[in-house]
């Protein structure tokens, strides 16, 4: 399927995200209560992690990993339940990503820069995995991330602060309105400011020694201040609507969840057991799969709107 992708129009992207499974229950296996952007609040449910690929007009999930909290790796009688491997021990969403992204290395799945929202991103140990693995990165932070700003030698300039306190002190002057792409109802477009910087985290290594990064704010048109912020590795011959727009790739995960999730069924698993989630998912990945590679073998990328939509109904 990707080899079909990737022959239509070559796959550089891959994007680390994660979909709530709503529950009634304490049962299904990892099942508590949770933040989750599917709810968009703390409920009862199961959060699975999802690494995807993505070209220019295709977006597919190549791998998912259930999240196990704590509790349920400490408690004997519900891992006998749930069937859990006696060797599954805890691990963060960031590690389940980071173990995804090794197995899609190790089987040459196409793809050079990694996407992740700020419970990823902000992470300097996911970051600096990525790095080791000789991947780019675009990822989202949290608004108190700290970072340096450098000078035209990239020499640090002044004392660490937070990327949304950095933008507020900018000011509206330092952002610039970039579109990214022509969406359903229009142009997509917001305002962006770009700046050099290194990462301000308690690592144990040198500042000198950190990656020079680009740090990407965003002020949308309709907030009192910068509500979104990105630390990248992509390259600075990229110009900045190409890194805007790599970014926005992320947010294409949605739809994907909503087609597996409303075509395909992928969170109408009942039952309780570990391997039979695994079971579940990995038949509804297959299924979505071989749906897009007959989309990519039908319709070329000039196609767009109600025939791709029309191809996924008639296959599902």
């Amino acid at each position: 399927m990707t080899r079909a992708m990737h022959e239509q129009d070559p796959i550089s992207v891959w994007i680390v995200d994660d979909t709530g499974f709503l529950k009634q229950g304490d049962h299904s296996v990892g099942v508590q209560r949770q933040y989750t952007g599917t709810a968009g609040k703390i409920t009862n449910c199961q959060v699975g992690v999802s690494l995807c690929a993505a070209n220019r007009t295709e977006h597919v999930p190549l791998d998912f990993e259930l999240y196990l909290p704590q509790q349920w790796l400490d408690d004997e009688e519900r891992r006998k339940e749930a069937r859990i491997p006696s060797d599954q021990v805890f691990k963060t969403k960031p590690d389940l990503a980071l173990d995804m992204i090794a197995r899609a290395i190790a089987d040459e799945i196409p793809g050079d820069i990694v996407l992740a929202d700020a419970a990823y991103g902000t992470s300097s140990g996911f970051r600096d995995a990525l790095r080791s693995y000789g991947l780019d990165f675009a990822v989202a932070v949290n608004a108190t991330t700290g970072v340096w700003l450098l000078d035209a030698k990239e020499r640090r300039r002044g004392a660490a602060v937070g990327v949304q306190k950095l933008g507020i002190e900018l000011g509206l002057q330092a952002f610039r309105r970039v579109t990214w792409r022509t969406g359903t109802r229009g142009k997509l477009a917001s305002r962006f400011c770009f700046r050099r910087v290194k990462a301000a985290h308690d690592d144990g290594s040198e500042p000198k020694d950190r990656e020079v990064l680009w740090l990407v704010i965003e002020w949308p048109h309709d907030e009192t201040k910068p509500t979104k912020f990105a630390l990248t590795t992509l390259p600075r011959r990229m110009s900045k609507k190409q890194i805007v727009r790599t970014l926005k790739e992320r947010w294409r995960t949605e739809h994907a969840y909503e087609e597996l999730k409303g075509e395909l069924g992928l969170d109408h698993y009942e039952g309780r057991s570990f391997p039979g989630w695994h079971h579940h998912v990995s038949v509804v990945l297959c299924c979505y799969a071989f749906i897009v590679a007959e989309r990519v073998r039908h319709f070329p990328p000039s196609v767009r709107g109600e025939a791709q939509g029309y191809a996924l109904r008639s296959a599902a």
